[in-house]
Order: C-alpha cells, then sequence, then structure tokens
C-alpha cells in the first residue's frame, strides 16, 4: 500500500471550527428565510386590507365628537349620532379618518347634518391604524 491509498479509507474528520461555522451559516440562513417570509407576508396583508375595502357606504347624522387619540399611534377618531325619527334615540356610529383634511371638513360642517361616505376594512392586523374598521373618506353637509 502506498501513502495515499492509506487516508483515502479512513474516515474524514471535520475538524471544530469548520463544523461551528457551517452550523452558523445554516442558522443566519434560516433566521433570514423567517425574517423575509414572515415578515413580508405580514407586511403584504397589511397592506391588503388597508387598500382594499370589504364595504363602502354613506351614513348621516350630526357629528358628535372627532379627536386625535392613541398612546403611541395617533388616530383620528369619531362619532357621529344617527336618527332616523325625531324624539328615537340616536344610533352612533364610530368611525376612523385618516386623512386630516378630512377631519377639518369635518369640524367645519360641525353643527350641521352631514353625509360621511366611508369605506369597511376588515381584519386590520393592529389598531395602530384606527380603533375602528369603518374609515371616512369624504364628507359632505346633508340636505
Amino acid at each position: 500500500m502506498t501513502g495515499g491509498e492509506e487516508t483515502a479509507t479512513l474516515p474524514r474528520r471535520m475538524d471544530k471550527q469548520a463544523v461551528a461555522q457551517k452550523a452558523r451559516k445554516i442558522l443566519i440562513r434560516v433566521v433570514a428565510a423567517v425574517v423575509v417570509l414572515g415578515g413580508g407576508g405580514s407586511a403584504l396583508y397589511t397592506y391588503g386590507t388597508l387598500h382594499y375595502s370589504y364595504s363602502e357606504g354613506e351614513r348621516v347624522g350630526f357629528v358628535q365628537k372627532v379627536s386625535k387619540r392613541g398612546w403611541l399611534c395617533k388616530t383620528n377618531e369619531g362619532e357621529l349620532a344617527m336618527a332616523n325619527v325625531v324624539g328615537q334615540q340616536a344610533q352612533i356610529f364610530a368611525f376612523t379618518v385618516r386623512d386630516d383634511a378630512v377631519v377639518s371638513k369635518i369640524e367645519a360642517l360641525s353643527g350641521h347634518r352631514v353625509a360621511l361616505k366611508y369605506e369597511e376594512h376588515r381584519g386590520i392586523p393592529s389598531t395602530c391604524f384606527g380603533d375602528t374598521t369603518y374609515f371616512v373618506t369624504g364628507v359632505s353637509k346633508a340636505e
């Protein structure tokens, strides 16, 4: 036997440093895949819930209040009192406004009967975008 044949039959050993380096590379790839796939999927879901509405409509009544509230994420929240018949107790419609220009229009029409145009967005994963699922997109003075 020659020297080359003996080394070919012996089991190949990897030193500890090479094993640790290979394990680190695998771990980094797994963590990166989880971050990209997990974070990207939830970001895509959030984008979808915010930009595609479940329903659209209009509610008419008197705006009771509009306020900016929240600890970390400040959102514009309001209430609309809707009464169909004089003397009947009003139903309260809670809503969120994302656009400050719309908030200004609502405040300018305070005291008047208004029609709020809204979109409903269900399944939003955080209250950071608003406390309700109803997002007002426009306002006009009702007849």
